[in-house]
C-alpha cells in the first residue's frame, strides 16, 4: 500500500508525470531538428539563421513548458492524481470521474503520447528516406 499522505503522492505522481512527458518531448525535439538538419539542409540558410544555443535554449523551455503544463492541469483540478490500482505508487487517476478528467486523459493521449510518437515515427522515415534517395542518386553517379 501507499505509505504516505496524499500531499506525498501528489508531489510523486506530479514529479512522475512531468519528467516523463519532458523526456517524450526531448526526444520528439531531437528527431525533429535532426530530420530538419539531414532533410532540409537548407533549411535556415535562406535568412541566414543557425541553429545556436539560444535556439536550443528555446526549444528546451518549451519543452519543459509543455511537460508543466499537462502535469500542473491535475493540481488545477483537470484530470487527478491518486494511487495505482496495486496501492503501491501514485499516478494520474485513470478512471475518469466527470466530463473534465475524461477530457484530460484525451488530451494526454493525442497532445503527449500519439503527437510525439507520429512525429518521431515520421521524423526518423523522412531521414531514412533521404539517406535512401542519397545514396540512389550516388550510385547513379
Amino acid at each position: 500500500r501507499w505509505l504516505f499522505d496524499q500531499a506525498v503522492c501528489t508531489l510523486y505522481a506530479f514529479c512522475g508525470v512531468l519528467f516523463g512527458l519532458s523526456s517524450l518531448a526531448s526526444l520528439t525535439v531531437l528527431s525533429t531538428v535532426c530530420c530538419l538538419k539531414v532533410c532540409f539542409p537548407a533549411y535556415g540558410r535562406c535568412w541566414d539563421v543557425r541553429f545556436s544555443h539560444g535556439h536550443a535554449a528555446g526549444l528546451l523551455l518549451a519543452v519543459w513548458a509543455y511537460a508543466l503544463a499537462f502535469a500542473a492541469a491535475p493540481l488545477a483540478r483537470w484530470g487527478s492524481y491518486g494511487p495505482e490500482p496495486y496501492g503501491t505508487a501514485c499516478c494520474i487517476t485513470w478512471e475518469p470521474s466527470s466530463r473534465e478528467a475524461t477530457l484530460y486523459i484525451l488530451a494526454l493521449l493525442i497532445c503527449c503520447y500519439l503527437l510525439p510518437c507520429l512525429l518521431i515515427l515520421a521524423s526518423y522515415a523522412l531521414i531514412l528516406w533521404t539517406v535512401w534517395a542519397s545514396r540512389r542518386a550516388l550510385r547513379r553517379h
